[in-house]
């Protein structure tokens, strides 16, 4: 607009990697580290995460940040769930939601970009 170039984070194998894949890491590693440490530690990336979703989408319009985006902030209520013991499943329930968060936004991403395309 206006004669700039909107950079696309997703775009890139360094965006992607500075952006969400060190945070997808965190959440990974947080697997080993006690409760407390693991929702500090997800809380973060997922915050991160979303926020770079959600400025990528306003910046350059690329369809999935702005479902994936919501997506990544809304998962922080489970962390945080999880971490006051309401689920008793114990560390079943953390693999679950590690695995709903991953695999969840890589369907969200490429429902969206299917149905709707790349740039919307």
């Amino acid at each position: 607009m206006g004669g700039l170039t909107r950079v696309d984070w997703a775009g890139s194998v360094r965006g992607l990697g500075l952006v969400w894949g060190l945070p997808t890491g965190v959440i990974i590693v947080g697997l080993l580290v006690d409760v407390p440490a693991r929702t500090m530690m997800w809380t973060i990336a997922l915050a991160w995460m979303g926020t770079a979703c959600i400025l990528n989408a306003r910046q350059c319009g690329r369809t999935h940040c702005r479902y994936t985006g919501p997506f990544y902030l809304a998962m922080i209520i489970p962390v945080i769930g999880l971490s006051w013991g309401i689920d008793s499943s114990g560390v079943y329930a953390w693999l679950s939601l590690a695995a709903l968060i991953i695999f969840g936004s890589m369907v969200i991403w490429w429902g969206t970009e299917l149905a709707w395309g790349r740039f919307s």
